[in-house]
């Protein structure tokens, strides 16, 4: 661990998990934003639910408001984990083809920003230097209002993810846009518009860079 007066570095979900929990159990209103679903679940034994709905009898107890990056909607098993944190703890979820940093902001006067991984352990920085927390917070606010509602987003990616696995197949063999096409049982020019909105969800400028994401995600 290492500290400031208003910075505290962990190593680990084990010892965040320590020094957070108490801070959930209290909290009002939380904000976060993560590129996957277990980034801020922390591990004890076992993976734990997010500590937003530790300790939170019914729904309502908290505003909870949650980003995630869209690639994820590409894997419906995730989706509908998303869709069961939405309906069952109240959680209001949008998603962004955007980059983001992924963050926690409990009652607008603690944020806790993850930090890489190295040697397989992640660090955390928890922070409650007030000019720095409003900072995040009008960040978390920008992407807030600039992503998608999770059942908005999920229908309109719906047919996508159902291609997704083949298409990304395709990309990766290198097959020609008409050869795939046909593969697919689709017009070049619809094949070719679920290429750009693959890429789009996963947040690829490339097709090559759709598969490197594709693969961080675990779609394929």
């Amino acid at each position: 661990m290492r500290t400031t007066d208003a910075v505290t570095v962990v190593r680990g979900e084990e010892e965040l998990f320590r020094r957070t929990e108490h801070l959930f159990a209290s909290a009002t209103d939380m904000a976060c934003a993560a590129n996957d679903l277990w980034t801020f679940s922390w591990a004890h034994g076992s993976r734990r639910e997010p500590p937003e709905l530790t300790g939170r009898g019914h729904p309502g107890d908290m505003r909870i408001r949650k980003i995630y990056r869209a690639g994820m909607l590409l894997d419906p098993v995730t989706a509908r984990h998303l869709a069961d944190r939405r309906d069952r703890h109240g959680a209001q979820i949008r998603v962004t083809a955007d980059e983001i940093n992924e963050t926690i902001i409990v009652d607008q006067r603690l944020v806790i920003l993850a930090g890489n991984r190295v040697a397989g352990t992640r660090s955390y920085s928890v922070i409650t230097q007030p000019e720095a927390v409003e900072g995040v917070s009008s960040l978390f606010e920008a992407a807030w209002r600039s992503a998608t509602d999770l059942a908005t987003y999920d229908a309109r990616i719906e047919d996508i993810r159902r291609l997704a696995p083949q298409v990304l197949d395709l990309l990766g063999q290198g097959v020609k846009d008409e050869t795939a096409a046909r593969r697919l049982d689709l017009g070049v020019r619809t094949y070719r518009r679920r290429v750009a909105e693959l890429m789009e969800a996963l947040g690829a400028q490339s097709r090559f860079q759709a598969g490197v994401r594709a693969r961080e995600l675990g779609i394929v």
